[in-house]
């Protein structure tokens, strides 16, 4: 019973649980612009709302996979340009310049250093 109390109480557990829901939340949002993207193509077609669900080619019922297909390529550009961008963009902005690394040393000059600290001890 102890470990089911840990597991539960871990935070991780809770922080998922947060993720999954905004996630879904988020979800939401980009069905709901694919939807409006979708509705502007039907204008601009003018047709309503393109649906490419009983589309046939050769007697093979391809529209649900083109559906698929239009829904990931928007919902995917609402992830790149509404998230991603603009999250490197202020990553960028905010981000504390770091000093820059020393050069790794050779083992060349790790020799001369121990060779150099041999000899002043030897005098």
């Amino acid at each position: 019973m102890a470990g089911f109390k840990d597991f539960i109480l871990r935070g991780n557990l809770v922080e998922i649980a947060v993720a999954f829901i905004v996630a879904q939340l988020f979800a939401n949002v980009t069905t709901t612009f694919t939807n409006i993207v979708m509705s502007i193509i039907g204008k601009v077609l003018g047709s309503g709302i393109p649906d490419f669900s009983k589309y046939e080619i050769a007697g093979v019922l391809v529209g649900p996979f083109f559906n698929a297909v239009i829904a990931f390529v928007l919902t995917a550009a609402v992830v790149y340009f509404g998230i991603v961008k603009p999250y490197e963009l202020l990553k960028k902005k905010f981000e504390k310049p770091t000093p820059e690394a020393e050069a790794a040393a050779t083992s060349e000059d790790l020799l001369a250093e121990i060779r150099d600290l041999l000899q002043a001890q030897s005098k």
